[in-house]
């Protein structure tokens, strides 16, 4: 079997963001996707669908870009990389939720190659509730493991182990949610291994409808207050800050002037921030904050 072209694996994550909004659309029961296709002026371009009128997600977007061109100087200081011009494809998503009884869920899935041979994949996937409940961290937790078991037992704790450190927002001490897996820079030996790392990020695609739909049916039905909705927009804030000082994918897609409209719409509907926000003792607010922590295992946690 010969290496894929990157714009044979360009194809085949477009055809991926297909499936993802097909689903997504049915789960939800009433909303849809626009689409918003642009071009990148130094090379390349995408289609940013956007989702609108729905009954459980409130805001969410799953982007496909192919972009190409000379790398800019920025980018081969900060990787450390010879000069040459990049090919980069992926399918990017985020969704909010209306109620905060449902987490927001993130995914990314991308390749990365370079005219001078360099060339890799990263992408993972995380969960970030409002409202920690152990069932629904061990039930990510093990879906998610079962996709990294089927190509490699050491998948799942390396991934999980560099999503704990990639998704820490360091100034608050805290991790952005209840993590999941991450991974960057994997680089196939060979033909056999490219096509495997391929797939693994392609079955990350196909798991991510099917957490997601489980959790929008179930959580969208438990009722909530106002008092649920203040703490939602409290921890979107602690979502933006993380994606707009720490995330690696928002600065890179700046950097090589993507489209500004469409790296940002992983940002909530609305967000608060409040001075010095003390969480109730012994409530469920304060339960979720004391375990946004790294290490916690997350498939033995609701035992």
């Amino acid at each position: 079997m010969s290496r894929r072209s990157k714009e044979e694996i360009a194809e085949i994550y477009q055809k991926m963001q297909v499936h993802i909004c097909k689903e997504l659309e049915l789960a939800d029961g009433t909303g849809l996707f626009s689409e918003d296709k642009w071009e990148r002026s130094a090379g390349g371009g995408g289609r940013t669908r956007i989702f609108e009128g729905g009954s459980i997600i409130e805001k969410g977007g799953v982007a496909f870009s192919a972009v190409y061109g000379p790398t800019p100087d920025k980018i081969l200081k900060k990787l450390k990389l010879d000069k040459a011009d990049f090919f980069a494809t992926g399918v990017s998503i985020v969704l909010h939720p209306k109620s905060p009884m449902v987490p927001i869920i993130h995914m990314n899935i991308r390749y990365f190659e370079m005219d001078n041979g360099e060339h890799w994949f990263g992408g993972g996937i995380d969960l970030t509730p409002h409202y920690l409940n152990g069932a629904d961290a061990s039930y990510f937790h093990q879906e998610v493991k079962k996709v990294c078991d089927l190509y490699d037992d050491n998948y799942y704790p390396k991934f999980k182990d560099w999503a704990d450190d990639y998704f820490y927002i360091k100034h608050r001490d805290e991790t952005r949610g209840i993590g999941g897996i991450f991974y960057d820079r994997l680089k196939p030996v060979d033909d056999i291994e490219f096509e495997n790392t391929l797939q693994f990020s392609l079955s990350l695609g196909r798991l991510f409808p099917e957490v997601y739909g489980y959790f929008m049916n179930k959580n969208s039905q438990i009722p909530y207050g106002e008092k649920e909705k203040t703490w939602q927009s409290l921890r979107r804030g602690r979502y933006v800050e993380f994606n707009l000082v720490w995330d690696a994918g928002t600065k890179f897609g700046l950097d090589t002037n993507g489209r500004t409209e469409s790296i940002l719409m992983s940002m909530p509907p609305m967000a608060e921030w409040e001075y010095m926000h003390e969480v109730e003792s012994g409530s469920q607010e304060e339960f979720t904050q004391n375990n946004l922590k790294k290490g916690i295992d997350w498939i033995s946690f609701a035992k």
